[in-house]
């Protein structure tokens, strides 16, 4: 009897392995395609991937696009900006996003729970548009790098989640400890704290540095010189002015359409690209970290 519900068990182990593991291939599957897909149009003849020949390798590999892109000196001048505020903007979101939730998670500071309510209500509520730009405007940071970074100093969401981290995975005994040992609080975040919360640091700024690459609004908004166009605006002028030459009714019409058509998957590639590079060298930590520090709110 004994033997039989242990084969059982072990069968319907087998099941449920075979099922998961099919799920696993379907996802990813369906979030490999599109990538691949992609890559494959930007280096295929237009003609064919607008006929539907174009299915997962390219054909007739041909680098036009690529070439009228990187051509354009503002691409180059629009990476340049994206780096520094992307560089500039996570250093500092990171320094007042951990200034704010460490002493948030600890529980002998007054006013915790009365600061938290106000800090989450923000979440929900807002100023918006207009009030923010006039805010910006008054502070004298429109058409400047800081009306990028600034406004959104701390993300509420990724305070929340650091706190929870504190609060759950360096015990409260320890600090006490190093109070008695006479560490400073300054001293205690620095040399304890920080070193051992590497995985919600790697977190942090995986979050805030892929929102500033693809930051699109804000850019709109608030930057004028098209000199300090980041990548995001330098590549939608590209698609804009692609796609209105190939509306142009002069000579060659056809070929301007194509040409289009394939600039399209390139400016998907060249603004993804980096933030692809970058998430392997975070993945160990970015896991473990969003799993910790999503475990209470």
């Amino acid at each position: 009897m004994q033997e039989q519900t242990l084969m059982k068990r072990k069968s319907d182990e087998k099941i449920f392995d075979a099922v998961v593991n099919a799920l696993a291939i379907l996802i990813v599957v369906v979030v490999l395609y599109p990538l691949i897909f992609i890559v494959s149009a930007s280096f295929s003849d237009p003609a064919l991937v607008l006929n539907g020949e174009v299915i997962l390798l390219p054909k007739q590999i041909t680098l036009e696009a690529y070439r009228n892109v990187f051509q354009n000196d503002q691409i180059w001048t629009g990476y340049g900006n994206t780096i520094l505020y992307t560089a500039v903007g996570t250093v500092i979101n990171l320094v007042m996003t951990t200034l704010a939730a460490y002493p948030l998670s600890r529980p002998d500071l007054p006013g915790r729970g009365i600061i938290m309510f106000f800090v989450t209500l923000t979440m929900f509520f807002s100023g918006g548009l207009i009030p923010s730009y006039l805010l910006v405007k008054n502070l004298g940071m429109v058409d400047t790098m800081w009306a990028l970074v600034i406004p959104g100093a701390i993300a509420t969401y990724n305070l929340i989640v650091m706190r929870t981290y504190f609060q759950s995975n360096i015990p409260w005994e320890i600090q006490e400890a190093a109070h008695i040992d006479g560490c400073s609080n300054w001293k205690l975040l620095t040399h304890v704290i920080l070193p051992l919360s590497k995985p919600i640091l790697a977190v942090m700024i995986l979050f805030y540095a892929v929102g500033h690459w693809n930051s699109f609004f804000n850019a709109l908004i608030y930057i004028r010189s098209k000199e300090m166009y980041p990548l995001q605006l330098v590549l939608r002028e590209v698609l804009m002015i692609s796609q209105a030459d190939a509306l142009d009714s002069n000579a060659g019409l056809e070929s301007k359409i194509l040409l289009a058509e394939s600039i399209k998957y390139v400016v998907i590639i060249i603004s993804s690209l980096p933030v692809l590079l970058m998430y392997p060298f975070v993945q160990k930590h970015f896991v473990k970290g969003v799993m910790i520090g999503s475990l209470k709110g």
